[in-house]
């Protein structure tokens, strides 16, 4: 079935999750961004097929027609690439059905994280695109965290590599300590409240995490090189983004591009912010940064 195009179009953020030691729960928006819309693709977008995540959603909550995509988050680097379009996806759905106002309802942002979490497979990627800023996602809640601060957010991509988040999670214990599991409790619940009272300095030590994180930086030792270079530049605290083998690292605004100039140069950085926007109808012509990773 084919529609005619709309004049709007569903903007997502990247993301990164996890943030050290809050694995499959805490999700924090990024500037960097991805748009899905109806209809014939404007310039720089592309259809996207009917294998293709962002379609896959789409139809899941009842979209009909075609589907355009274009995007400038990285595929299979840690950013959220997936989650992101899922969510512009569903989104893209609700608008369709019920208009832009859609997005403004409470069951509907509901509907559409169902959707996408449920294609994700864990929801803190998906929730962080679809809320914006940093969010808690327990099952089919969310929560916002309050944040003092808005540090700028320095990401490290190493060339050439990707990383499958499902291969990632095999490698990965079905069973941890008790030990271990009080350790991430206890970092997770420094790290959130350091970022509700701006307190940067315990950041570092929030992020430590003792049941993902070292075994997946044993696949990508130049990405464990980044986060300890990342740290002795002044960095207050870095983590894996996601299952990587992207690093994502908080800093003063004005120590960000010092920060990045440290960084292994086998990579490139972004030099970032917080979206706190999340996931918002816009026009189609909006503007967006280079397309690098779109696919149809």
């Amino acid at each position: 079935m084919s529609a005619a195009s709309t004049d709007w179009a569903i903007r997502v953020p990247a993301s990164s999750a996890n943030l050290g030691a809050g694995f499959d729960v805490l999700g924090m928006a990024l500037a960097l961004h991805a748009e899905v819309g109806c209809g014939e693709p404007p310039h720089g977008a592309r259809l996207a097929d009917e294998h293709h995540p962002t379609r896959i959603a789409f139809k899941r909550l009842g979209g009909e027609g075609e589907l355009w995509v274009r995007s400038s988050i990285p595929i299979g680097r840690g950013l959220g690439f997936s989650g992101a379009v899922r969510v512009a996806g569903a989104a893209a759905a609700l608008v369709q059905r019920s208009g832009p106002q859609a997005l403004d309802d409470h069951d509907g942002l509901v509907d559409v994280l169902t959707v996408a979490a449920e294609l994700e497979r864990h929801a803190d990627n998906a929730a962080a695109s679809l809320y914006g800023g940093l969010v808690v996602a327990a099952a089919d809640m969310v929560t916002r965290v309050p944040l003092a601060f808005d540090p700028a957010v320095v990401v490290w991509v190493p060339d050439a590599t990707t990383t499958s988040t499902d291969h990632s999670r095999t490698t990965l214990a079905n069973q941890v300590s008790l030990g271990d599991a009080v350790f991430n409790l206890g970092r997770v619940a420094m790290f959130v409240a350091a970022c509700a009272n701006g307190d940067a300095s315990t950041l570092r030590e929030a992020t430590r995490d003792r049941l993902h994180q070292d075994l997946r930086l044993e696949h990508v030792p130049r990405s464990a090189s980044a986060m300890q270079l990342g740290l002795e530049a002044g960095a207050w605290a870095t983590w894996l983004s996601g299952s990587g083998p992207t690093v994502a690292m908080f800093c003063e605004s004005s120590r960000a591009e010092e920060i990045a100039a440290h960084l292994p140069t086998a990579g490139h950085t972004k030099l970032l912010r917080i979206d706190h926007e999340g996931a918002t109808v816009t026009g189609v012509g909006a503007e967006i940064e280079p397309d690098e990773s779109a696919s149809g």
